[in-house]
């Protein structure tokens, strides 16, 4: 089963996407904040990462390279309600989704990413 670390500063978006997750047949970990998410990126060693871009300590883009920098090979999806996709910034990531009460699309993009890993 593949392990997926869901980082949100949002309990509610944490918790529908922990269910949506499991329900799709993997094993989900949740942060909550910058710190929470590079504690349990060392500690779990997921298989992805999802990453929420506004984050009220360490913005997600600083995320994303501290976790690139300790694992390059672990996938990181960028999450937002805004649309970053024309800042330089995300392109490190592996995939941008914008943010949906519907997941249909976040679990397409993790599930093409986990196939060809």
């Amino acid at each position: 089963m593949k392990k997926i670390l869901v980082v949100d500063d949002e309990k509610n978006i944490l918790k529908l996407y922990e269910t949506e997750l499991q329900e799709a047949g993997y094993s989900v970990v949740t942060a909550n904040s910058g710190k929470e998410a590079l504690d349990a990126f060392d500690a779990q060693s997921p298989d992805l990462v999802t990453l929420d871009i506004l984050m009220p300590d360490i913005d997600g883009i600083q995320i994303l390279r501290m976790l690139k920098e300790k694992k390059p090979q672990v996938p990181v999806i960028m999450l937002t309600a805004y649309d970053y996709r024309d800042d330089f910034s995300v392109w490190g990531s592996d995939a941008y989704v914008v943010k949906s009460s519907d997941l249909t699309t976040l679990k397409e993009t993790i599930k093409t990413i986990l196939e060809t890993r």
